[in-house]
């Protein structure tokens, strides 16, 4: 039986573990993982920023592919699957065929559909490569920016202050952590992170983002004011991918 996996993050990994525990002998078990890396802690990836290495992070036992006898095939995209004679096809064309598919695709981040969000130096807060170009823009900016104040955004923030950066939070909601507290939660949250020497600006809408006159970018506001920066992180949630 020949058994497709696509996606190889925390739960495509887990489902691998078990998977192998079962036995099952007869299997022949492909991996299609789009990062350039196996599967690691996501939950913990702000730790890369406290100096955990990708193999810190990694959840993958050594030996754990020579053993299982699964192929793991990184920087594998697939782009189409084809039902009728069970098969998928992965972006540089190869054709991996299959009598059992799995989808652990997770999520991607989302990113508001603001005209700008694509200028260089405008990231994502999702992949070990997200924070390694973080990082390499991070020492030739002076100031940063993370649109999101949820509990992935404050942390984000928190790593560019400790880069060494102007760092501010825009905020959407008119509060922080909008979900998970209340107005009185919010106000004293906002204290704590201020006190970091974070900068907050909640009721905000970003409209566009172009060229700014003293940073790399001009965030401009609904309400006609605007924030400079040299770099923005979007950390405005997730959509599932599937």
């Amino acid at each position: 039986m020949k058994i497709a996996v696509i996606g190889h993050g925390m739960v495509g990994h887990k489902f691998l573990e078990q998977l192998h525990e079962l036995g099952i002998s007869d299997a022949e078990v492909t991996v299609l993982c789009e990062e350039p890396r196996p599967a690691y802690d996501r939950v913990h990836l702000s730790e890369f920023f406290a100096g955990k290495t990708a193999e810190d992070l990694s959840l993958v036992e050594p030996g754990f592919f020579e053993r299982s006898g699964f192929q793991l095939r990184l920087a594998a995209r697939a782009v189409a699957i084809e039902r009728r004679d069970n098969s998928l096809t992965t972006a540089d064309g190869e054709v991996v065929h299959y009598d059992k598919l799995v989808l652990a695709t997770g999520s991607s981040p989302f990113v508001p559909p603001v005209p700008g969000r694509d200028r260089p130096n405008c990231f994502v807060y999702r992949t070990i490569e997200d924070l390694e170009a973080m990082k390499e823009c991070g020492a030739r900016a002076r100031s940063g920016v993370v649109v999101g104040g949820g509990l992935l955004g404050l942390e984000c923030a928190k790593a560019l202050r400790d880069m060494g950066l102007e760092t501010h939070v825009v905020e959407f909601a008119p509060r922080l952590m909008a979900v998970q507290v209340d107005d009185g939660g919010g106000r004293a949250l906002r204290h704590s992170i201020e006190a970091l020497g974070l900068h907050v600006h909640t009721g905000r809408n970003t409209v566009e983002i172009v060229d700014g006159a003293t940073a790399r970018h001009r965030m401009v506001f609904a309400d006609g004011t605007h924030l400079e920066t040299d770099m923005i992180v979007f950390s405005a949630g997730i959509r599932p991918r599937d």
